[in-house]
């Protein structure tokens, strides 16, 4: 269920821009997010961090967007979104020597220091590289081509996703003693 209601507004996107265009894709967009969001809500009771930053980076470019109709600006959101995740999680780990990523998520997985730093780094590593495969499309493709891009580039975080937990699953410590 989770994982429909994550691909809801991008799928909205994309039915809205294919039949009327990026700016009505990008309201649509804004209006699913915000949706998106308040189901998120009276599920959880809480907003992520993750969310309420992706949130707030889609109404910001989304109202650039649209104000001045610059498509430029929802094009780039990803690349920023990305790009300030691979800083903060870096900055964090080498800079104020704290794993954001473990902090965020340490409640819901036990796992060993070292896991955590490897995981960290990967998150780095995964969202430079998202960072800089959106720009390289937005600078050098049209938007027909970005949009598609953005609905099959979803691909990308399911298989890193999927690896991450084939990666984690034998480092998960019980909360019961072995007898």
């Amino acid at each position: 269920m989770k994982i429909l209601l994550d691909f809801f507004p991008i799928a909205l996107f994309f039915g809205a821009y294919k039949f009327y265009g990026i700016y009505a894709g990008t309201a649509v967009l804004m209006a699913a997010t915000v949706l998106q969001m308040a189901l998120v809500y009276a599920i959880d009771r809480r907003l992520q961090t993750m969310h309420k930053v992706t949130l707030a980076l889609i109404l910001l470019f989304g109202t650039l967007t649209l104000a001045l109709q610059d498509e430029r600006f929802i094009k780039w959101k990803p690349t920023v979104l990305y790009g300030a995740l691979a800083l903060a999680l870096a900055v964090g780990l080498w800079g104020l020597r704290r794993n954001f990523l473990e902090m965020l998520l340490g409640n819901q997985l036990r796992l060993a220091p070292g896991v955590w730093l490897r995981l960290n780094i990967a998150w780095i590593v995964y969202c430079a590289l998202m960072s800089a495969l959106n720009a390289y499309v937005v600078l050098n493709f049209s938007t027909d081509a970005w949009v598609d891009f953005k609905l099959w580039g979803y691909a990308f975080p399911l298989v890193f996703l999927i690896g991450q937990g084939v990666y984690i699953a034998p480092h998960l410590k019980d909360d019961e003693p072995a007898a």
